[in-house]
């Protein structure tokens, strides 16, 4: 199991709001559907590589490190 970090977040009350509706329709807690919104930005950007459904691994994209 991957180890989780508590990070506090400060975020607009409608956006919230809105995630949380998001949340609901999807069946997911707030927290999860935050994360699902975060991971799915950063595979999409190209920022983390999809490894399975729900883990992602950091693409180290420094110079010295591109392929």
């Amino acid at each position: 199991m991957l180890a989780k970090k508590a990070y506090p977040l400060r975020i607009n009350e409608d956006v919230l709001a809105s995630m949380q509706r998001w949340a609901d329709d999807d069946l997911r807690s707030l927290n999860a559907q935050i994360e699902f919104v975060l991971r799915d930005a950063l595979v999409k950007q190209g920022r983390v590589k999809l490894v399975q459904k729900v883990v992602t691994e950091v693409i180290d994209n420094t110079p010295a490190n591109k392929e």
